[in-house]
């Protein structure tokens, strides 16, 4: 499984953002999709994921009420709707596919929130 991801950036406290991340390879193998982050000196966290399907979606509790995620199943692809960003919000947000046997990572892209 290849994970590419787009649409980080820098934005301002308060604004939006929308993440993509589309999936290739052996996609039927995939059983959730999500998001993680990482901030300086921080250990990696959950922001949100979804089942296969969309059927279940779980969101960090910081996250609630501000994001959304999406999934877009003829594309393989999931969408992460950033509204309200704080400055808190700035990390690397790293696209994963979770299969029965692994998990497989995307290469990451910035997320910064400027106050």
């Amino acid at each position: 499984v290849q994970l590419v991801e787009s649409g980080g950036g820098l934005v301002q406290a308060g604004g939006s953002l929308r993440l993509s991340c589309q999936a290739s390879g052996i996609t039927f193998a995939i059983k959730s999709m999500g998001w993680y982050r990482q901030a300086p000196g921080k250990q990696r966290e959950l922001v949100a994921s979804t089942s296969n399907g969309g059927g279940s979606t779980n969101y960090a509790d910081s996250v609630k009420g501000r994001f959304t995620i999406s999934r877009d199943n003829a594309e393989d692809t999931i969408h992460l709707q950033m509204n309200t960003l704080k400055p808190e919000d700035t990390a690397v947000y790293y696209c994963n596919a979770r299969t029965w046997y692994t998990d497989y990572w995307g290469q990451g892209t910035q997320v910064t929130v400027s106050s």
